[in-house]
């Protein structure tokens, strides 16, 4: 069932499942594309609108290669309209690894004997956050188990914990969580502690596939995660972030999911997903799955080109599951997020003795361990423009007061300058030399941009306030 704005405007309705895999595949059955067809589909959403099922199925239906490179044009093109060249940062900091479900692909799996369980003590907690803004962190995901320890309770202590913990001109401004579904007093439990972002993953958008994958555990409830967002919107918690695993199913299916999340989010709530989220299966502890539904680089690379041409204004978060190289790759189709940095392993930031991977002390293996500077070195490289901003959330413009600035393209007034002020921040207090050097010919760069782009009088005003960040302010936005 397709839900209607009026159906969902009856609480009983809004929360019920939305996913019939019948409907999906009947669409990406029935649409046969054409060039005309895909080069439509193409210029609709260049012009900043959502497409729909079919339009989205138009897409990924084009096999041509001739299409295909058009397909991936387009997302760049509509990622340079939207977001510009800024590429947002942030760092995953796990808490706990202890877990009551048992997923085939997951390190942190109930049935893993050999993965060493850890919860993160308050004083632990403390040291990995100082730790994390030595190098200049100002964003950080939360990311937990499920397990009964891990509550509303135990993660809205956490958040405000971390957002309480100052190292010389170090803080966290904004603290996101990846965590199991909770039911509505929950996540206003946690919205009331001032996270940003609840990400929860489906996984796999099959329903019966979804069995084959979790065997036990609260997880394995299909329906209950799969509304667990809507439970959140209840809550009055918009900000929120949905994904899906590659490799578990056809990646063509799973791109028709997230878009079928999407419209329902926005149909019954008047506003889409903050993020979209598109990791790969990665080497794990006890890794327990095929090869059928492997995704290549070349196929991994056209989904997200489709899913940025799909959903305009949703931000795309690419981590560190993938290699240096193609993540250099990817991140021009549409990816408007990066981890840099990244450890997995419970405590590894702290510890500066204990750098190798241990696949028993950690979710799933990550394939970029470059530190946050290396990563910045190489946006720098590559004239984008790295940014730790937090504005939007801080200032709420999250949920439908996002789309209210975002979707007439006003978000460029904010998110360019806050870009710009965030990185001088990380240029005066954590960059080395030939960083900081290259660091301020990028924010000239895009200062005499934005003079030609908007008038003299907000160009002056930004410049004003670079040279207070370099005086020595923190923590100026607009």
């Amino acid at each position: 069932m397709i839900f209607t704005p009026e159906k969902c405007r009856i609480p009983d309705q809004r929360m019920k499942p939305f996913i019939d895999p019948d409907e999906l595949w009947d669409i990406l059955n029935e649409t046969k594309p054409d060039k005309q067809a895909v080069r439509d589909v193409i210029a609709k959403s260049l012009e900043k609108n959502r497409l729909t099922l079919r339009e989205t199925a138009m897409l990924i239906n084009a096999n041509d290669p001739e299409l295909i490179e058009e397909i991936k044009e387009g997302a760049r093109e509509l990622k340079k309209r939207v977001y510009g060249n800024r590429i947002v940062l942030f760092a995953p900091l796990y808490i706990g690894n202890k877990c009551t479900n048992n997923c085939k692909y997951c390190g942190f799996r109930a049935s893993n004997k050999e993965a060493i369980r850890k919860t993160l003590t308050d004083q632990e907690i403390v040291r990995e956050v100082e730790a994390l803004e030595d190098n200049g962190q100002k964003r950080l995901i939360l990311v937990y188990g499920e397990h009964p320890e891990y509550n509303a309770e135990y993660i809205a202590d956490n958040v405000r914990l971390v957002y309480g913990i100052k190292k010389g001109p170090g803080e966290i401004r904004r603290v996101n969580i990846n965590a199991a579904p909770l039911d509505i007093d929950g996540f206003r439990i946690v919205k009331e502690a001032g996270i940003g972002t609840y990400q929860i993953f489906q996984e796999t958008y099959h329903p019966e596939i979804y069995k084959t994958y979790h065997l036990g555990g609260k997880k394995r409830d299909f329906n209950y995660r799969l509304t667990s967002l809507d439970r959140a919107q209840e809550a009055g918690l918009d900000d929120v972030g949905i994904g899906a695993l590659f490799g578990l199913y056809d990646w063509r299916y799973e791109v028709m999911g997230l878009i079928r999340h999407t419209n329902h989010l926005e149909a019954c709530y008047h506003v889409g997903p903050h993020t979209i989220s598109f990791p790969r299966i990665q080497n794990a502890s006890m890794l327990d799955l095929g090869k059928d539904y492997t995704v290549n680089d070349e196929d991994f690379a056209r989904l997200v080109a489709i899913l940025r041409l799909a959903v305009p204004y949703t931000g795309m978060i690419l981590t560190a599951r993938e290699n240096p190289k193609l993540r250099h790759e990817v991140i021009q189709f549409g990816v408007s997020q990066i981890d840099g940095g990244t450890k997995l392993e419970l405590g590894a930031y702290s510890d500066s003795l204990n750098q190798e991977q241990d696949l028993n002390r950690e979710q799933f293996q990550i394939n970029d361990d470059r530190s946050l500077n290396e990563v910045i070195d190489e946006l720098l490289e590559n004239d984008y423009l790295p940014s730790f901003c937090t504005a939007c959330y801080r200032r709420g413009r999250t949920g439908e007061h996002f789309m209210e600035f975002s979707v007439p393209g006003f978000i460029k007034r904010f998110c360019s300058p806050n870009a710009m002020l965030t990185l001088a921040e990380y240029l005066e207090d954590y960059a080395p030399a030939d960083t900081k050097a290259a660091g301020w010919k990028v924010i000239e760069k895009n200062l005499n941009d934005l003079r030609e782009q908007t008038d003299e009088k907000n160009a002056a005003e930004l410049k004003s306030r670079l040279d207070r960040v370099k005086a020595g302010e923190r923590d100026i936005y607009f």
